[in-house]
């Protein structure tokens, strides 16, 4: 009797011991990818950068990534900064650039200095790169308020403090003008009117904020003459504006009010040329309980609003549109030392956001049928600052960070979008009713094909900035038009494709020796996993499994 009740004793066991483990057994979440059922095509918005600091531009390290953005590009990459028309001697700080292009003599005439600009502009040319080129800001001699001039701001310092006299309206809007003539006309010069007019232009940076301090009438007075000199100087130039922060959409809908309707300031007649339409949007993580939070849902409200409010806009169904800046945050240079919101930026958190958040603007371009061409992240490099100090860069000290290598795949993504499934992928109203921060990961993926040539980027983020085992994930892509292809998976986590980790195990050195620097430039590109192998195809049908950590992002490439 005693050995039977031990038997069921260890039977009951048993059977919890298996429903136990059963419960613990993760369910691989399902991709589905149909390359036979295209969206549109790849269009490469993300190939646009932009950043505060003109003359890093040129600076050892500013001239060593862009030449690996622009090698990372399929196509022509476009590039913004501030203060291209900033007066000053050339020195960099945070938040504040100069190129001291306009001053006047002693009896009050115009002195043109294209010297440090042509420099900037060189860099990008020379690189098959093109400007976004921002028509701001107020020259020093031109400032109704011109005194102080240039701030001294710093991070953890309250953000008026950079509202000094390049903000301000100019005291004479003929001479406004005509600097923007001279200096669009030395660019067909210097370049040529075709490589020019692939260029795009746009005046000021969000008029609705700290960076403008006349009224609105002065702004869009500001925006007509300086739209009135691109024209007269190119007629085929493009331009627009008006790159008001996030949630401006009233705002900026009453510039192209003016833009379409109004009396022109400059001409005196109707309207003022408008070629594209600028808007700003931003996330906003917070910390809380000591973990970060992101709030990719808020950056991506900022697009639907705006794109919602331009469409609506009788004549402007199909006009171009550029999100000017795009980003988890506001302020690119306030590091993690001042605001640990920000110590996202170096590790693989940004880089799932980044693959999360851009798969969300093409399904918000869809559902607009909207004419967005570019969303422009404002994450460059700033020189000779302390390693991983938490900037929102894409490389410290000339080394690249995680969030680099999401662009990369992108780059290896052509032809057109097609269509995906996936059973923990948050659908897009969820994302802007409320975030990613359900119980679930968000784990999605976007893909593409070409001829030859099928990828597909896979992410596994969630808002809340924690790391996490491999997860399962069954990656089913149907369509393949041959019997077997070349499978390449390249991966970004805490093991791959990631300097910032490399740095940690170093003992986070302040300063690297040029040995552990040459470790952490190979450690900050992009890797492949494994070894490319060959991919068995049934009927059309390839399954790829995969084991992706929580915040970490994969490509697979296949090649036929």
């Amino acid at each position: 009797m005693k050995i039977f009740k031990t038997a069921i004793v260890l039977m009951v066991i048993g059977v919890v011991f298996c429903i136990s483990a059963k419960a613990q057994t993760t369910t691989p979440a399902t991709i589905q990818v149909d390359l036979n059922k295209p969206i549109a095509a790849m269009r490469p918005i993300w190939a646009w950068f932009g950043y505060d600091e003109p003359n890093f531009t040129y600076m050892k390290d500013g001239r060593k990534l862009l030449s690996e953005i622009s090698a990372l590009s399929p196509v022509p990459v476009y590039v913004r900064t501030h203060n291209l028309l900033t007066s000053g001697d050339g020195v960099p700080a945070l938040k504040w650039g100069s190129t001291n292009i306009y001053t006047e003599d002693a009896k009050g005439n115009p002195v043109y200095n294209f010297h440090i600009v042509d420099s900037i502009f060189d860099t990008y040319v020379n690189r098959h790169m093109k400007p976004l080129a921002q028509i701001g800001f107020m020259p020093e001699a031109l400032s109704t308020h011109p005194e102080p001039y240039q701030h001294h701001w710093k991070p953890g310092v309250n953000y008026s403090a950079i509202e000094t006299g390049w903000a301000y309206p100019p005291k004479d809007y003929n001479k406004w003008r005509e600097l923007v003539y001279q200096w669009v006309k030395h660019c067909i010069a210097r370049y040529g009117k075709a490589e020019v007019e692939s260029w795009y232009w746009e005046v000021w940076n969000e008029p609705n904020g700290a960076y403008w301090k006349g009224t609105v009438p002065e702004f869009y007075k500001l925006y007509d003459y300086a739209a009135d000199g691109v024209k007269k100087a190119l007629p085929t130039a493009r331009i627009g504006g008006a790159n008001v922060t996030g949630g401006a959409g009233k705002w900026e809908a009453a510039f192209i009010k003016h833009c379409l309707t109004d009396t022109n300031y400059a001409t005196g007649k109707m309207g003022s040329p408008l070629d594209l339409v600028l808007f700003h949007a931003k996330g906003s993580p917070r910390v809380v309980n000591g973990t970060v939070v992101m709030n990719i849902g808020q950056q991506l409200r900022n697009i639907n609003d705006h794109m919602r409010s331009v469409k609506a806009i009788p004549g402007l169904e199909n006009i171009l549109m550029v999100i000017g800046e795009s980003d988890p945050e506001g302020c690119a240079a306030c590091g993690m030392a001042t605001n640990p919101e920000n110590s996202y930026r170096n590790g693989t958190m940004y880089s799932s956001y980044t693959a999360a958040a851009f798969a969300r603007k093409y399904e918000l371009m869809d559902k607009y049928k909207a004419n967005l061409i570019g969303a422009v992240s404002w994450s460059f490099e700033f020189e000779d600052q302390p390693w991983f100090a938490g900037f929102r860069d894409l490389a410290t000290n000339g080394v690249d960070k995680p969030v680099l290598n999401v662009f990369r795949m992108f780059g290896m993504m052509k032809g057109n979008r097609v269509e995906v499934q996936g059973s923990q992928m948050y659908a897009l109203k969820m994302v802007l009713d409320s975030s990613i921060r359900g119980k679930q990961n968000d784990v999605g993926a976007l893909a593409s094909t070409d001829k030859g040539l099928a990828t597909v980027m896979v992410w596994n983020y969630h808002d809340e900035d924690k790391q996490g085992p491999a997860e399962p994930i069954a990656v089913t892509i149907n369509g393949i038009p041959v019997s077997s292809a070349k499978l390449t998976q390249y991966r970004i986590d805490n093991e791959h494709s990631n300097s910032y980790e490399a740095w940690k195990k170093m003992g986070s050195p302040a300063n690297p020796t040029a040995e552990q620097i040459k470790a952490l430039e190979k450690a900050g590109q992009l890797e492949i996993l494994g070894r490319p192998d060959k991919l068995g195809i049934k009927n059309g049908t390839a399954i790829v499994n995969i084991a992706l950590p929580r915040q970490g992002v994969t490509l697979l490439k296949l090649e036929w």
